[in-house]
């Protein structure tokens, strides 16, 4: 079964435009997410949905997927025959990291919702530049146990061959894709590890270093 929210592919303009990790993203005021729901119905069969949102007025993406949970995820909390809980796996490709405030909400629901496991991979950070509310955000996913990605040159083609009306055109990387998304990354890595780092340095200020 798929399922295609916006009842369209995206243009390859208009996934190129949104999606590009660029050091300074001006003009790029919404978020996509595209999405792939993974069901496993049996020991040899697996249900596979997909698709594409954008954030509306009033509503930030990442809630607005959470709104159709019910019809892509049909069994996630024990609604079919039976009373089963039915396990989920989705996978978000996001154009902005999300803001605290989802952050928040996505951990609470997932904290509610064990049989159900995300996955975030991101094309660009939002407003992790300094510490802040955004790089907690992403610390309280993390703790949700949500697996936080930036999104390297075979996401981009993945997202392209899946969800980008490409008419056989192959994905071509842009001029420093691979550069920024190490860069991402590493910043990435440094948020989600701001514990640890602390820890050495106490240590190494109590051994005179």
């Amino acid at each position: 079964m798929i399922t295609k929210l916006d009842s369209v592919l995206l243009t390859q303009k208009k996934f190129i435009f949104n999606y590009k990790n660029m050091r300074w993203a001006k003009g790029r005021n919404e978020t996509y997410l595209c999405f792939v729901v993974k069901r496993r119905d049996g020991p040899d069969s697996m249900s596979f949905d997909f698709g594409h949102l954008r954030n509306r007025a009033g509503c930030h993406v990442e809630l607005l997927f959470l709104r159709y949970l019910g019809a892509l995820c049909p069994g996630l909390w024990g609604s079919i025959p039976g009373g089963a809980r039915l396990s989920y796996s989705v996978t978000w490709f996001c154009s902005w990291s999300p803001c605290f405030n989802c952050s928040c909400r996505l951990a609470q629901f997932l904290n509610q919702t064990p049989n159900l496991k995300l996955r975030i991979f991101f094309a660009r950070l939002y407003f992790c530049d300094e510490e802040g509310v955004e790089r907690e955000g992403l610390r309280i996913l993390k703790r949700a146990g949500v697996q936080l990605s930036v999104m390297s040159y075979k996401d981009y083609f993945y997202c392209w061959q899946t969800f980008v009306a490409r008419r056989e055109r192959g994905f071509k990387a842009w001029d420093q894709l691979h550069q920024n998304s190490v860069r991402l990354a590493r910043k990435l890595n440094r948020i989600l590890q701001p514990c640890e780092i602390e820890d050495l340095r106490d240590a190494f200020a109590l051994l005179g270093f």
